[in-house]
This record gives structure tokens, sequence and C-alpha cells, in this order.
């Protein structure tokens, strides 16, 4: 039209896993110094907060607390990459990452839990699954420490 040029739209973003590229995945991102939210929120999709949120979250994919972000919140939730603070009881059923700018207090229920050199936590975790087949007891490795070769049990 007339020499104006049609916007271009972005390509959704892409999370590639060993080479191939996944399904484009919606993040969320609610962003605010100030922003303070509080209520019942239910969210279908991925979630990034990067201000304060206190309530209950409820989110169908992966909740991503950034290292702005104050959760004061009971979780549902599919997966979890703390970077800033959490206090509250969390169910994720996929994985929970508490990175090394992560600081959480509270109980977590999953079946896989990682903390990062440098990131805090203070509570109880219990499986979501308990391990029928096993005696349920199994040797905790540090993970630097499997890297390195030595498997020493702690």
């Amino acid at each position: 039209m007339l020499g104006r040029k049609e916007p271009q739209k972005a390509a959704a973003p892409q999370v590639v896993t060993n080479g191939h590229s996944a399904a484009p995945i919606t993040l969320l991102t609610v962003i605010g110094d100030t922003a303070k939210f509080e209520g019942k929120f239910e969210i279908a999709d991925s979630i990034q907060i990067e201000c304060e949120i206190g309530g209950e979250l409820r989110v169908g994919g992966k909740l991503v607390i950034g290292e702005k972000g104050v959760v004061n919140a009971n979780v549902e939730t599919v997966d979890a990459i703390i970077m800033g603070h959490y206090d509250g009881n969390m169910t994720a059923t996929g994985n929970v990452e508490i990175a090394a700018t992560g600081r959480v207090s509270g109980n977590i229920k999953t079946d896989s839990l990682v903390i990062s050199k440098g990131g805090f936590f203070n509570g109880n975790v219990s499986k979501i699954h308990e391990d029928v087949a096993g005696s349920g007891q199994r040797q905790v490795y540090l993970i630097d420490e499997k890297r390195a070769g030595q498997t020493v049990p702690r």
C-alpha cells in the first residue's frame, strides 16, 4: 500500500533440546519494581514473576521466579525455577530448581529437586510418587562430587 511495509510478526520463542526445536512455549511475564499482587491466580501456561505476589498460584506450565521476584503463596505447578524469593508450600509434578540466587522457605512436594551452589532452602521435601519396588532408602551424593567421579555417600 503506497510504499508502506507491513509490520513483521515476531517469531514465537522456541525451546531447543538436543539440537531439535520443540513447540513454542508461552511465557507470561509479570514485571514491576513496586508492583504487588494478592489473590488467587490460575494460569494455564508458563509465567515469569519479577514482582511481589501473594496468595495462591496454580500454573499449568513452568513457574519462573526471577531475581526480583518475591512470592509468598501456596503453589501448584508442573516445573519451577526459583531465582528470587519464595515462601510457601509448593507441589510440582515436574522439576524444581533453586538457582544460586534463589531463597526458599517452606515445604516442597516433588520428585525432582536441584539446589544450585549458593541457593538457600529451609523447609521439608517430600516425594509425590514413593518407590514401591525399592526400599525407599537411596544414597545421596553431592552433585559436584559425582561430576568429579567421587561418589562418596553422605
